[in-house]
């Protein structure tokens, strides 16, 4: 029966509807799904980073009870010849990976053979036994050593917009400016780390047929992938991916488990599982190393008269990922004299891949800092720089803004730190042995929409199933779809049954970008909205229909029923109206997608104001971070607690962008050293502390048919800039190559 819990649920912080399964370790994740008969595989990784293979020995490995085949370039099974063939959605330009292609090795743990066995144990175990004999070539994994090399993508990554045109006349501003300032600074790469390594069960059902469990971000791109490769027929393939354990944009892209457990699965016909270490993890894809200059200038008041964003970031040396590294510098303030460039350089390191936030997370964070360096030079505070410098607009392409709620998120957030407290002068505020320091940086992230698709479907049970194959890798998505379904036919959510994460279902892009909670969302209402209107109809058909003589906008749904706005005790039951229509269900399907109009006259984003505390340690230089306030403007908040739980994991990452997170390679081998979660730093709890999170008020009637704004990524965005600035006030410290970890603070002499 429907209970009067049913009437509103968009806007209340609503538990997880899969929390329970998760918590309870129902949830099936990919390498959990039994299935009868499975082999195992094991993936050898290359121990050089250039060159080719001479000889590979795999009789040891064969001798190991249980192993059934061992795949190397030399056995390997079919796959496609074009590099077309190989491209999923997301991919940039270049040559497409092709596991066990050829006896060429282009990176330090690259696969060089697949060990299947029947079980996994058999599988590792043969693993370690197959040696390789190589020619090593020279290798390349310095991005400064390549700097020199840095070259403009000669085909630009779909999606991705490469720097405008500049804009004014930045040089001459710059060289008259009263104030000025060129700084270089580098972020490091960082790697995704989430908690479920990657892995594939791929179930060989015969007549061509496999059901592929895989983790993913997107089950459609990746059966794509699979059709692509090996000559497929999409009705022969589903691909599902229920749950994810965390991915951060690193399973935007099929990943190499995924080809060999369907390789090896059809050339056995047999079930295969496979799941990489969590030092192959490293080896998928990261966010690229990074070198940047910033040149500012300002007038006596402050207000910026150039602007100048030069970036060299690392590429692998078969494609040319790119982001959007630079192009934030030239919106987020005004300003007439604008220049940006953006370069490659090619390393022997796989193909870097998005990582939350890509290009913002670490364009927005430099810009950021070198605007507190430019407030230092004027004598501004901080906070009042960027109130001056503000934008009602998207000053790299002079569109008008669906909405801007940034002023507020300035002050709600510095009220909320306490601002006002702050002293101006670098290391002047102490706690007994600790240094103080308050920062602050603004944040931005694009608020997208892309085209998506959502069947409803009402039973006779009084049950509403909503389906659409989106992915939830821990963004709330199977909460937020469910609460629309019930909102828009007036039930309680627990009649809902959300659908996703089957590649089945209706299609759907990747869930990335911040777009899903905007794209699917709007394909659940539309799908409801259809719903809702064959219900009325069926409902107007009954003898005696209150609502004959009415219109589809005079009804409303409320409470399991559809009842006249004018006198809501006029109505009928949802149920009865299927009974009466002598039916089981009732479907509705819809999609949603961007308008062109609003996209030609508008530019849309999410904006924040993050302010930091920190206290070093004065001799030592431990950094701890007390408290951090993220203030945010993302439009209609679907759901304040996963919506929450968003911003606080996205600061989380922030932190550890900051101080913690740092890829070592050694060099002469190009390989990376600290392949583990125990020298890999990553914030542990003791890091984090205070993390207040505010949804400042913004009412956007243009930006989706919801009026939502994604939060996957802002919370990261400004995080790690508002904490070095932090440290700066605290210390008379700038540290400008992240992670700021103590041995660099300690290598710069205290201020005099």
């Amino acid at each position: 029966m429907f209970g009067l819990e049913g009437a509103t649920q968009i806007g209340h912080p609503t538990s997880r509807v899969d929390g329970h399964l998760k918590v309870t370790g129902r949830a099936q994740y990919a390498a959990e799904y039994p299935t009868p008969g499975l082999l195992h595989g094991a993936i050898v990784s290359s121990s050089i980073a250039s060159g080719r293979i001479r000889r590979l020995d795999v009789a040891s490995a064969k001798t190991i009870p249980g192993v059934v085949e061992i795949f190397t370039h030399e056995n390997r099974g079919k796959g496609a010849r074009l590099d077309r063939s190989w491209r999923d959605d997301v991919a940039p330009p270049g040559h497409p990976f092709r596991p066990l292609e050829s006896d060429h090795i282009l990176f330090s743990g690259q696969p060089i053979a697949l060990v299947v066995a029947d079980s996994y144990e058999a599988a590792r175990d043969a693993a370690s036994l197959v040696r390789a004999e190589y020619e090593a070539f020279p290798h390349h994994t310095e991005l400064e050593s390549k700097r020199n090399e840095a070259y403009e993508p000669p085909i630009k990554r779909s999606g991705i917009p490469p720097p405008p045109d500049p804009k004014g006349e930045p040089d001459v501003a710059f060289a008259e400016a009263p104030y000025r300032l060129s700084r270089d600074y580098r972020v490091n790469a960082e790697y995704h780390n989430p908690m479920e390594l990657f892995a594939t069960t791929c179930v060989y059902e015969g007549n061509g047929k496999l059901t592929i469990y895989e983790k993913t971000q997107g089950s459609q791109n990746n059966q794509g992938y699979i059709c692509s490769v090996f000559g497929l027929r999409k009705n022969n393939v589903r691909v599902i991916n229920h749950y994810v354990g965390g991915a951060f944009g690193s399973a935007l892209r099929p990943q190499q488990q995924l080809f060999f457990a369907v390789m090896a699965a059809m050339e056995l016909k047999r079930s295969v599982r496979v799941m990489l270490t969590r030092a192959q993890m490293f080896y998928i894809g990261h966010r690229p190393d990074s070198y940047h200059t910033v040149s500012l200038a300002a007038d006596r008041d402050g207000r910026l008269l150039s602007i100048m964003h030069d970036a060299v970031a690392a590429t692998s040396v078969y494609e040319d990922y790119q982001e959007a590294l630079v192009n934030w510098s030239g919106m987020m303030y005004r300003c007439d004299n604008v220049a940006l460039t953006y370069a490659l350089a090619k390393l022997n390191t796989s193909t870097p891949c998005d990582m939350r936030a890509p290009g913002a997370a670490n364009g927005v964070t430099v810009l950021e800092c070198a605007m507190d360096e430019l407030s230092y030079e004027v004598g501004i505070d901080p906070l009042k720089l960027r109130e001056i410098n503000f934008t009602p607009k998207d000053e790299a392409t002079g569109k008008a803004l669906t909405s801007k709620a940034l002023l507020p998120c300035y002050e709600q957030g510095a009220a909320a730190i306490g601002w006002p407290r702050r002293k101006p002068q670098p290391r002047s505020m102490k706690d007994g042995h600790e240094l103080i320091g308050l920062g602050v940086a603004t944040g931005i992230w694009e608020a997208m929409m892309v085209k998506a698709a959502a069947k409803a479907r009402l039973t006779v049970d009084g049950s509403l199933e909503i389906s659409t194959a989106a992915s939830d890798i821990g963004t709330g998505t199977w909460t937020i779809l469910a609460q629309i379904g019930a909102d828009a036919l007036g039930l309680p959510i627990e009649s809902v049954v959300p659908r996703i994460g089957d590649s089945s279902l209706p299609a759907s892009p990747v869930e990335g970008g911040s777009w899903t909670a905007a794209s699917n969302g709007s394909a659940v209402q539309a799908a409801c909205e259809v719903l809702k209107q064959t219900i009325f109809k069926h409902a107007q058909g009954m003898a005696n229909s209150p609502l004959a003589d009415i219109t589809f906008e005079q009804v409303d749904f409320k409470f399991g029923r559809i009842a006249r706005k004018d006198d809501p005790g006029s109505s009928l039951n949802l149920i009865e109206i299927l009974h009466a229509a002598d039916l089981d269900e009732m479907v509705g399907e819809g999609s949603a997608g961007p308008s062109l109009r609003q996209s030609r006259k508008y530019a849309s984003y999410t904006h924040s104001a993050i302010f930091a505390e920190v206290r070093v340690d004065e001799e030592l230089g431990i950094v701890r971070v007390p408290k951090i306030v993220c203030a945010v403007a993302a439009g209609r908040i679907l759901n304040p607690k996963t919506a929450r739980s968003q911003i606080l994991g996205g600061v989380v990452m922030g932190i550890g962008m900051a101080l913690h997170e740092e890829a070592l390679t050694d060099h002469r081998i190009g390989r990376v050293i600290n392949h583990n979660l125990a020298e890999y730093h990553v914030p542990a709890h003791a890091d984090v502390e205070d993390i207040e999170v505010i949804f400042v008020d913004e009412k956007d009637d243009k930006v989706s048919p919801l009026g939502v704004k994604g939060l996957g990524e802002i919370g990261i965005v400004g995080t790690a800039a508002a904490v070095a600035n932090a440290i700066f006030h605290a210390t008379g410290k700038r540290v400008r190559d992240f992670p700021i970890t103590i041995d660099k603070l300690l290598s710069i002499p205290d201020p005099a």
